[in-house]
């Protein structure tokens, strides 16, 4: 297996996470390794209808973070494994995934067959 390439694709998707993340939210400084949603400059507003707007955007950008941040974990899961030499190997019967899947998903942790 092209372990190598697939290393340099999963570092490649880290780095475009960590991006996507830090224009949206920001480290938790209470703890480590997550993330949250930026505080707006906006917070606070007067008008009823600027603090919806206010709330609705954190609330959105709590969601868009909350998938990107899954995405960020499994990336550095599947960098582990790569480390670890167990990168391509289905966690549930041990088999080779498929490079067809791993090109598709680099993070996949099981065969097509055993997919969710």
């Amino acid at each position: 297996m092209k372990t190598e390439y697939f290393k340099k694709k999963l570092e490649a998707e880290k780095a475009k996470l960590e991006s996507e993340m830090q224009n949206i939210g920001r480290r938790n400084p209470g703890v480590p390794d997550d993330w949250e949603p930026a505080p707006s400059s906006a917070e606070v507003e007067s008008d009823p209808v600027d603090q919806a707007d206010v709330v609705v955007n954190r609330e959105n950008n709590a969601a868009v973070l909350a998938d990107l941040e899954a995405r960020y974990d499994a990336t550095l899961t599947a960098l582990e494994r790569i480390e670890k030499g167990t990168y391509g190997v289905c966690e549930v019967c041990g088999s080779k995934i498929e490079a067809a899947r791993l090109e598709a998903n680099p993070s996949a942790t099981t065969c097509s067959e055993h997919m969710r």
